[in-house]
């Protein structure tokens, strides 16, 4: 079952890909890949494959997970621990059970129709991407969405579905960014006191040689552990996409 939604979550992101690299909005309807020689059709193959890992990064919820995941390594002050293969590869699988529910409805919606020769590839697309546009949309603020539809000085629009892909995606993204600092900023409090108290109680005692990091490192990951740091922080990430 794992395996199945890894290949529908990849081939979803082809889909987008190619909604995005070979047309516009306004001419997607009419795409037909079979319309383009074969050598056309390996050059947009390689286009899409060059940027599948930047959809799947941008597109789904991998950045905020990845920065939270590198806030607690730097605010625990273990440097390379855990390093960053296992960060990364912790942010994919949690980035795939969290888009799993929309995988499926591409799958049901999209996928399988399209293999079973009942939509064409452009109504493929489209599904596919009504269901990211609906994951997005639930992740943006509107603020983040204005300030885009404002630059691209696009008319105000009356339904969700007219907001454009080239305003939505941007607005997501530094909305995941914002999420992601603030749940960085609360992560940081407990261990930045544990160093002030450290290097406090090293300064009232005159052993001003000895770095307060070197005494703190061990309290702080005392305190990650007792309070079972990993599991209230996976907990977080995730209740924080529902």
């Amino acid at each position: 079952m794992k395996k199945n939604i890894k290949k529908i979550f990849i081939i979803t992101m082809l889909m987008v890909i190619l909604s995005i690299t070979v047309t516009s909005a306004d001419t997607l309807e009419s795409l037909e890949i079979s319309d383009y020689v074969p050598s056309i059709q390996i050059l947009v193959l390689f286009t899409i494959l060059a940027l599948l890992p930047s959809i799947i990064i941008m597109m789904t919820s991998f950045t905020r997970i990845i920065i939270v995941l590198s806030f607690i390594r730097n605010a625990v002050g273990t440097q390379n621990t855990p390093p960053n293969q296992v960060l990364i590869g912790l942010a994919i699988f949690l980035t795939l059970f969290i888009m799993t529910p929309v995988a499926a409805q591409i799958n049901e919606e999209a996928l399988q129709p399209y293999l079973n020769d009942e939509i064409t590839q452009a109504e493929a697309i489209d599904n596919s991407m009504k269901h990211l546009r609906t994951f997005m949309l639930k992740q943006t603020d509107g603020k983040d969405l204005s300030l885009f539809m404002d630059i691209a000085q696009t008319d105000e629009v009356n339904d969700m579905e007219d907001i454009p892909n080239t305003a939505l995606i941007p607005a997501f993204i530094i909305g995941e960014l914002k999420k992601a600092f603030q749940m960085g900023f609360i992560i940081f409090i407990p261990f930045i006191v544990i160093d002030m108290i450290v290097a406090s109680t090293l300064m009232s005692m005159g052993m001003m040689m000895l770095p307060p990091v070197m005494i703190s490192l061990p309290f702080k990951i005392l305190l990650f552990i007792l309070v079972d740091g990993w599991h209230l922080v996976i907990k977080s990430i995730v209740s924080s996409f529902r």
